[in-house]
C-alpha cells in the first residue's frame, strides 16, 4: 500500500493596518506629524522612488505580525509612491524605510521611546529624529555600522538622506528645504497661498492699467494724426 503525503499549507497570517492607537493625543503633536509627513511628501513630490508615509505600520519580518512599529512619519529611498495599508518590508524589496520621525507627546514613555529606539536601530533606519513640540527640543541619530548613534548638535544639522536642515534659532523648529523653504502648516500654507493670488490680482490689475494706458496714448495720437491731416499737415514718424 502506498502511502500518501499530505503537504499542509501554511497558515495565512494577517497583518493588521491598526494597531488601535490614536495617531496623536493632542492637537500640538498633531499638527506636528501632518507638517512632517506633508512637507517630505511635497519635497519629493517629483520623485517617483520615494515613498513618504505618516502613521503607517512597518512590519520588517515576514511570518512575525506582532513585531511592528507605526513612525509618526517615515521616508523610504527606492520604493515607488501608492496606496498601503501597512509597510511590509518583505513586499518592498526588503528595503527599511531610511529615516523617521517621532513627535512626543505627554503621554510618551521613556521604555516605549527605548522600545522604539532598539527597534529602528535593529532593522535598519538610517536617520532617526524625535522631537518634543512642548519643550522645543529635538534629537537625532545616524547609522555607524549596526547602530545608531546620537548627533552632538541638531541644531543646524543637515540630514544627509533627505537634504533639509534643522534651525532652533527662532525658539521653534524649523525644517529647512535644500531651497531653503521652510516646512509650514496646512494653515500656513492657505495664508501663503492667498497671499500669493492677491499679489498675482495686484500685478493683473497693473497689467491691465498699464494696458489702457497704452491704449489711451494710442487713441489720442490716432487723433492728432487724423487732425494734423486734415489740416494738410502729414505726420511725421
Amino acid at each position: 500500500m502506498s502511502t500518501q503525503t499530505l503537504r499542509r499549507s501554511k497558515p495565512k497570517i494577517d497583518y493588521p493596518d491598526s494597531d488601535g492607537q490614536p495617531m496623536a493625543e493632542n492637537t500640538l503633536q498633531f499638527q506636528w506629524i501632518v507638517t512632517l509627513q506633508g512637507g517630505l511628501d511635497a519635497m519629493f513630490r517629483d520623485d517617483p522612488n520615494v515613498f513618504v508615509a505618516g502613521d503607517l505600520l512597518w512590519y520588517p519580518v515576514e511570518g512575525d505580525n506582532k513585531l511592528r512599529v507605526a513612525p509618526d512619519a517615515l521616508v523610504a529611498f527606492g520604493r515607488p509612491k501608492g496606496y498601503r495599508g501597512s509597510y511590509k518590508q518583505w513586499e518592498e524589496d526588503g528595503i527599511a524605510p531610511q529615516v523617521v520621525f517621532e513627535v512626543l507627546s505627554p503621554g510618551n514613555r521613556w521604555s516605549e521611546m527605548m522600545d522604539k529606539f532598539r527597534f529602528y536601530e535593529r532593522y535598519g533606519v538610517e536617520e532617526y529624529y524625535v522631537f518634543d513640540p512642548d519643550n522645543i527640543v529635538l534629537e537625532g541619530w545616524t547609522r555607524q555600522g549596526d547602530r545608531l548613534v546620537p548627533i552632538q548638535t541638531v541644531d543646524g544639522w543637515q540630514s544627509p538622506r533627505l537634504g533639509v536642515r534643522f534651525d532652533l534659532s527662532s525658539g521653534n523648529l524649523q525644517v529647512l528645504r535644500p531651497d531653503g523653504k521652510p516646512f509650514a502648516t496646512y494653515l500656513e500654507l492657505a495664508e501663503q497661498s492667498d497671499r500669493e493670488r492677491e499679489r498675482a490680482e495686484q500685478e493683473r490689475q497693473r497689467a491691465e492699467q498699464e494696458r489702457q494706458r497704452a491704449d489711451e496714448a494710442r487713441l489720442r495720437s490716432e487723433r492728432l494724426a487724423a487732425q494734423l491731416r486734415a489740416l494738410g499737415v502729414e505726420p511725421s514718424g
